[in-house]
């Protein structure tokens, strides 16, 4: 008897969360109309979609009494005796929820702290660096540049020289994709049905983007606005694609939607904990993918062929960008010191050309950039980082291919946030 009372309270609890989970996603749908850039994927059942028409007025109060009250129901279920996996997901729904009224905040114009509003939306707070830190970083680059002149021209000199010309980006992409889905499949078994459709954009303030349409489908878009350089062929194949978030995508929606009926993961709101594994997952999985000097040799031997481009200082040209990827905490502060009216466009655009090495061209679209997703930035450089300790803290060094992949896929395949990889190490 008392087992049978046990597995009926656990069938309730499943059917409470579940009800939970579908409310979620009609409020996160909900947002969605409002908010043009909440909603970055959904594919879930149209019964959940919003029926009304849209308010003359943004329903700020509304919305954010609605996740209060979700956020009580998951309290409540949580003081019940509910199994591992409920709580995990009540808890995961939870965090999800707070990043929802941070938003409807935000996008009503009611702004926090820089590291409130990141540990709200991305569950996780950034290191902060000071300027003298970059300034450190820059000095190794000096030994390393050749010519004279400011650093960031003498950098751009030399990236000159690994430019992708325009009539050879879709050979070159469709080439490091190729690679990149190759290595991936050799690791992991996506569904059969899996495919994405290669796309060229101009005038956006990203390099690129995955759309996900379900069912296994992405459309991945590049930005050829900017000047494309040669190693970033294998960063957005690998970032936008494989193992990136073109398989993160398919594998949640193949293991928690398809598999489980998590009818949550469905819907994939952009500002939320979720990105923050997404991104940090999709620039690790770089290096998952192109171990070691993998990602050189490949350019060197592959692409830059391909591009009708001189190899000579490509190892140089390597070592720089080792060093250079340091630098990407700038990024961070940059969008800091903006919203919290500590620093002036002005000031922006010097920190971007000087410790980020952008061109002006690149440096005004990343100001875009920051201004439109704000503290998002922190899940590209902090979010691997997070990754990467966590993946390499359980053994899935470098030195052990297998056991990394491992890990990355169970990482893959799960709901997980930033505070959860940090108690792993």
């Amino acid at each position: 008897m008392l087992a049978c009372s046990t597995a009926d309270e656990q069938t309730e609890n499943t059917q409470a969360i579940d009800k939970i989970a579908e409310d979620y996603v009609r409020l996160g749908l909900e947002i969605g109309v409002y908010d043009s850039d909440f909603v970055d994927a959904y594919y879930g059942p149209d019964s959940l979609k919003p029926a009304a028409s849209k308010s003359d007025s943004f329903p700020k109060n509304e919305l954010l009494a609605k996740a209060d009250s979700l956020k009580k129901q998951l309290a409540a279920l949580s003081t019940r005796q509910v199994n591992d996996t409920t709580k995990a997901r009540a808890d995961w729904l939870n965090s999800q929820l707070t990043a929802f009224e941070r938003r409807i905040r935000v996008f009503s114009g009611e702004n926090a702290p820089f590291e409130q509003e990141s540990k709200e939306l991305f569950d996780a707070t950034a290191p902060v660096y000071t300027e003298q830190h970059f300034k450190e970083l820059i000095a190794k680059l000096e030994h390393l540049l050749p010519g004279k002149g400011p650093l960031p021209e003498r950098y751009q000199q030399l990236a000159s020289r690994f430019i992708i010309p325009e009539n050879k980006i879709d050979t070159v992409f469709q080439t490091a994709i190729a690679e990149a889905r190759k290595r991936t499949l050799a690791h992991y078994q996506l569904p059969a049905n899996e495919t994405f459709r290669l796309e060229y954009v101009k005038d956006k303030p990203w390099s690129g983007y995955n759309w996900y349409k379900g069912n296994y489908n992405s459309l991945i878009q590049i930005n050829i606005s900017q000047p494309i350089f040669i190693e970033r062929a294998i960063d957005l194949a690998c970032h936008e694609g494989y193992p990136g978030h073109h398989v993160y995508n398919a594998m949640l929606e193949k293991t928690l939607f398809r598999d489980r009926g998590w009818v949550e993961i469905s819907l994939y709101p952009l500002f939320s904990p979720q990105s923050l594994i997404a991104e940090g997952s999709a620039n690790y999985g770089i290096s998952v993918a192109f171990p070691g000097n993998e990602q050189e040799v490949f350019c060197k031997e592959t692409l830059l062929p391909l591009a009708r481009l001189d190899t000579t200082g490509t190892s140089a040209y390597f070592r720089i960008l080792a060093i250079k990827s340091g630098l990407g905490y700038a990024r961070n502060e940059v969008a800091r010191g903006l919203l919290s009216s500590k620093m002036d466009d002005k000031e922006a655009l010097r920190w971007l050309t000087d410790y980020c090495l952008l061109t002006s061209k690149g440096a005004s679209d990343y100001l875009r950039f920051i201004k439109k997703y704000r503290s998002y930035v922190i899940n590209y450089n902090y979010g691997q980082d997070l990754v990467k300790q966590y993946i390499e803290s359980q053994g899935g060094t470098a030195d052990a291919p297998e056991r990394r992949w491992k890990l990355f896929e169970e990482l893959l395949s799960k709901q997980s946030r930033a505070s959860e990889l940090l108690k792993k190490h």
